[in-house]
């Protein structure tokens, strides 16, 4: 045994004699073997012979990658193919093997890099690969046509490209004809830097006319006269008005109205230009709104532009012209359980009862926000078909078993996410159905909540696992704090499936941080307004001071919107001004229009989850539900008023939210 293992031992105060034992089911004892493996590894002070030490330990294959990863820029060849092939086929391996072809490619190893390659997703590195063919005499006939292919691009390509490209253009094979095709991809990208670069080796006026492309597509200019009358032309003409129209719808008009009988548009360039004049000026609902939705062809229509001549129309209160919008959906769309309920609702209010009633059935049938508001409106049971993950002993020994679910679980409870996540996804790719949920079973169980909810998978009854779905860990601190501000539990727990999926660590791009996803200053003003101990921004990574500053903030947001839950759950999302905007620009609204009307689609989309997610987190706490009617106005109900929950048919269950 080295010093420095035997220095591992005595500083983690093990027993120098103790060995890891082969795929043990709790690894728990040698936890701290293995984390001071993984130190040493990173500091690059764990020699080859000592991490052969940790051979047993299922480990010991990321320690080993982790190892040469730090030693990367002296390692040979010899080292790391010993690595790589004692690892073969894990993730482990994997990694290892894409920091040593970016290493080699620096060096120009092209040789060795060869050898060594196998596809790989990044464009660095099949752009190396490209290289390395290129210097080692293989750049043959099909090494022309992958060159074109990667060639064509909107965006910019690593530098290990520019070899095989030269070499391409030297051959004859990369002429006139790509570059524009690029240019005209990096337009469409909005990339006009990378147009102007690539316009330089483009003869003068073909330049000096790819810059003006370029100058258009940034601002669209009156320098058009001199473009060719083309198919080009006309494309690059459709693009930049497009994108003005997002900054402008106006100015886009008109200057459509202008260019579009100049460069002879057709109608799907036209219609390009016209959808986004339209959707920018009803996505906030400016005057002249259903004007602009009229002047789109009906060719250029999909389902959004359809949603928002629906919203359109409602956010005016014409009943009559919404129920045209929705006749103008097409069938799939317009089945949806979202216009299913509205469609029942403008026909209720048009008097059309029976219409009304065979429609709030049909989405009634779905376990789905509008499905839940349908039911209330039938004073029916809510439909939900759950399903759970099976029960065989010998399935779940055996997928408890599998070897990359041990190294998922054991490098998550390292805190070692993105590793675990290079795992558990190399593992999924391995499972049937069946095992796949049982695996997330597992997983939930210990603390991974969020692979419930981000790797269920898409099989038609994938949706059906609330339980795995929606886990409930913390249930006693969410009941205590929701009862202390006389707050719904369901809720608050809603709420946080919402912002974290229940992953304690989780940290936005926002900064906000826990479980509810509190931002910095709101946690210290939520702290001093309540009078709770705040220990600074690390401890919002504590569930139980997460809850606390979340659901007091929580019942903040809700008095700051005069108790009514669906406004303020719009406001935890999108803030409190466009709340009051919103307020003030369609006063009165009921609340299930007042949702659907909402300008920002993330806030419209976050507070139908949240309320059909409280549905489904009432289930799991009490087996009924307050009716999401009376919860979007915080209303409580009495025991026999509360939802019940059935499962409509055996052999047909309900789609899910």
């Amino acid at each position: 045994m080295s010093l420095r293992f035997f220095m591992i031992f005595l500083l983690l105060g093990l027993p120098a004699t103790a060995r890891p034992q082969a795929a043990p089911a709790d690894l728990s004892a040698q936890r701290p073997l293995i984390v001071g493996g993984f130190q040493l590894a990173e500091q690059g002070r764990l020699n080859a012979s000592d991490a052969a030490r940790l051979a047993s330990h299922p480990l010991h294959g990321w320690v080993e990658a982790t190892l040469w990863r730090k030693r990367i820029a002296t390692a040979g060849a010899g080292d790391i193919r010993t690595v790589l092939a004692r690892h073969d086929g894990q993730p482990a391996a994997d990694w290892l093997r894409e920091a040593w072809l970016v290493e080699l490619a620096r060096r120009k190893e092209w040789t060795t890099f060869r050898a060594d390659y196998r596809p790989m997703a990044t464009a660095e590195l099949r752009c190396a690969d490209l290289a390395a063919r290129l210097a080692t005499g293989a750049s043959d006939a099909a090494w022309e046509t992958e060159v074109q292919a990667m060639w064509l691009t909107g965006s910019g390509l690593p530098a290990y490209c520019d070899a095989p490209f030269a070499a391409l253009q030297a051959r004859g094979k990369l002429g006139e004809d790509l570059r524009w095709q690029r240019i005209e991809l990096a337009l469409a990208e909005g990339q006009s830097a990378l147009a102007r670069f690539l316009a330089r080796s483009l003869s003068a006026s073909a330049a000096a006319l790819a810059n003006s492309y370029a100058d258009f597509v940034d601002a669209p200019h009156a320098r058009t006269a001199a473009w060719p009358r083309d198919a080009r032309s006309r494309r690059i003409a459709a693009e930049g008005l497009a994108r003005l129209a997002r900054r402008d719808p106006e100015a886009a008009r008109q200057q459509l109205a202008t260019l579009a009988p100049a460069l002879d548009l057709d109608e799907a360039q036209r219609g390009k230009v016209l959808y986004q004049v339209a959707l920018w000026t009803v996505a906030s609902y400016l005057p002249g709104s259903a004007d602009r939705l009229a002047e789109v062809p009906d060719s250029a229509y999909d389902e959004r532009l359809h949603e928002w001549r629906v919203r359109e129309a409602m956010s005016r209160h014409d009943t009559a012209a919404a129920l045209a919008a929705l006749e103008r959906m097409p069938a799939v769309q317009r089945a949806d359980p979202r216009w299913q309920y509205f469609e029942a609702r403008l026909r209720e209010r048009n008097k059309e009862r029976d219409r009304a009633r065979t429609l709030y059935a049909q989405a009634a049938n779905t376990a789905t926000f509008h499905g839940f508001l349908a039911a209330d409106r039938l004073k029916q049971p809510y439909a939900l078909c759950p399903l759970e993950p099976s029960t065989d002993a010998a399935l779940r020994q055996r997928v408890a078993a599998n070897p990359g679910l041990v190294r998922a679980l054991e490098l998550y409870r390292l805190d070692r996410l993105g590793l675990a996540i290079r795992e558990w996804a190399a593992l999924l790719r391995g499972l049937g159905e069946a095992e796949r949920y049982v695996a997330i079973d597992f997983a939930v169980d210990a603390g991974w909540h969020d692979r419930g909810v981000f790797t269920i998978g898409e099989a038609p009854d994938a949706l059906r696992y609330y339980g795995l779905r929606f886990p409930l860990p913390h249930e006693r601190t969410i009941r205590r704090e929701a009862r202390k501000h006389a707050l719904d539990p369901a809720w608050v727990a809603a709420q946080t499936r919402a912002e974290s999926a229940f992953m304690a660590r989780a940290r936005s791009p926002a900064n906000a941080r826990g479980l509810m996803q509190l931002l910095p200053t709101t946690a210290d003003m939520t702290a001093k307004r309540q009078g709770i101990a705040y220990r600074g921004v690390d401890s919002l990574y504590d569930p139980d001071i997460n809850i606390i500053l979340g659901t007091a903030h929580l019942r903040f947001e809700l008095d700051q919107q005069r108790g009514l839950p669906y406004q303020a759950i719009a406001a935890y999302n999108a803030g409190p001004t466009p709340v009051a905007r919103w307020n003030r620009d369609r006063p009165g609204f009921e609340p299930d229009f007042w949702i659907e009307t909402v300008t920002y689609k993330e806030t419209r989309d976050y507070v139908a989850r949240v309320l059909a997610f409280s549905v489904i987190y009432d289930w799991r706490l009490d087996g009924d539900s307050v009716p999401v009617t009376e919860r979007m106005l915080g209303r409580t109900v009495n025991a026999a008023s509360r939802r019940k929950f059935h499962c409509p048919t055996p052999s047909s269950a309900p789609s899910t939210p």
